[in-house]
């Protein structure tokens, strides 16, 4: 193996153990030493790939955005699928990378964390993506007479950031079933009733 692909590696094993240990931890709680303890790592080389605890939990932030942003695309890119469905759909894809997925919790932990400034804001592009769906449902007749897309977009960002919340104490609240009942009470109300 190359002097690279060391560094390559070694990276990303540092980079993934320290989203776990955020994802747990949080910001304050996690050290360096202990991301690097945990990685199998000196020091030295966790300070040779991140100049800081900051600059890590940044990396972090960055790639929890963009695998928010392919989850998103990806929800949005079925075929055939209404706006209204895509949100439905990107809910359960969400609440999965939450629940498997170490970088995508620790983004939302550390964009959550007062002890910092977070460098990205995953809910906020979640919150726009839904809006942006919501606008289109609403535009195509997906959405029943009365119904406020603006208040069903709060209720649903609400809705999974309670999820995301409970879910980090207890893993049973990522569970699809949980969603199946935020879905089942909803979407009668939500969804425009094609005439006989």
């Amino acid at each position: 193996m190359t002097k690279q692909e060391r560094a390559i590696r070694t990276r990303e094993a540092l980079r993934q153990t320290a989203a776990e240990i955020f994802a747990r931890e949080g910001f304050v709680h996690a050290s360096l030493p202990l991301i690097s303890h945990a990685a199998g790592v000196s020091k030295g080389a966790l300070y040779f790939h991140f100049h800081s605890k900051d600059h890590l939990a940044r990396v972090i932030e960055e790639e929890a955005d963009a695998r928010l942003k392919r989850i998103l695309e990806h929800a949005q890119g079925r075929e055939g699928a209404t706006s209204l469905q895509n949100v439905v759909d990107a809910t359960y894809a969400l609440m999965e990378g939450i629940a498997s997925d170490a970088v995508v919790r620790a983004g939302f932990r550390l964009g959550a964390e007062s002890a910092r400034v977070s460098s990205v804001d995953l809910w906020g592009r979640w919150r726009g993506w839904v809006r942006s769906m919501l606008v289109q449902a609403e535009s195509s007749g997906e959405l029943a007479p009365g119904v406020s897309r603006v208040a069903v977009g709060a209720v649903i960002v609400i809705a999974m950031a309670g999820f995301e919340a409970l879910a980090s104490k207890n893993a049973e609240w990522s569970a699809p079933e949980r969603l199946n009942w935020l879905w089942e009470l909803l979407l009668p109300r939500l969804e425009a009733r094609s005439c006989p």
